[in-house]
């Protein structure tokens, strides 16, 4: 396992931070819960990372068993043109998405933590489908042939990384009580205007790493 993939897969991971949905709904907990706010909040971020967790696993064993279902001289080529083609779409995209896009954020239907989990589910669901960097961090892990033991323990710390700010939003409301709360509200209404910008960002960093790291091996 090379410095640079651990370096390259970390960056993607601090990338993803940039993701608004678990945020956002972490930041809506905060201003409109009060009861059981510690434990609900906990569930709902595990659940989250758990799916992520899981998908990402599945996606690792997958592309194991796509690739050596090809012959080791064609294998790399054939990995590295598809991560071109996917980082140019992305790339370009990137300059097409609405960057003033303005969507909602998923919110809890009750108070349960059985809530908690669904609300888990349905912002994995909106995340999982433009999770650019996880995927390319997929991509590299998979083409650099890593074992079980090696991979299992990155994708566990990107998914840590990546619900870090959920975590220290939360350990700051827990610290500084209502001082946090105008910056809460401040920070929910730029998480909904800008949530577009943020994603247009991710597609053109993301394909620009993966278009990058293809061209060693065409």
């Amino acid at each position: 396992m090379s410095t640079e993939l651990l370096l390259m897969v970390g960056g993607l991971a601090l990338l993803d931070m940039l993701s608004p949905t678990a945020l956002g709904v972490t930041v809506y907990l905060l201003l409109t819960e009060k009861e059981r706010l510690s434990s609900r909040l906990m569930i709902y971020l595990l659940t989250v990372a758990g799916l992520y967790f899981l998908v990402g696993v599945l996606f690792m064993l997958g592309l194991d068993a796509m690739m050596a279902a090809f012959s080791s001289i064609f294998q790399n080529r054939i990995v590295s043109w598809i991560m071109l083609i996917i980082g140019g779409i992305l790339f370009i995209g990137s300059f097409y998405y609405p960057t003033n896009k303005k969507s909602d954020l998923p919110r809890p239907k009750s108070k349960s933590k059985a809530s908690m989990v669904t609300l888990g589910f349905t912002t994995t669901l909106i995340e999982v489908g433009a999770a650019f960097p996880y995927f390319a961090a997929i991509g590299l892990m998979t083409t650099s042939n890593l074992a079980a033991f090696q991979w299992l323990p990155i994708l566990a710390g990107y998914n840590f990384i990546m619900v870090l700010p959920p975590l220290i939003v939360f350990i700051l409301h827990l610290l500084l009580g209502r001082v946090m709360q105008r910056p809460l509200e401040r920070l929910r209404i730029k998480l909904l205007k800008h949530s577009g910008s943020a994603i247009s960002w991710i597609m053109c960093i993301v394909g620009a790493i993966l278009i990058i790291n293809s061209l060693d091996y065409l």
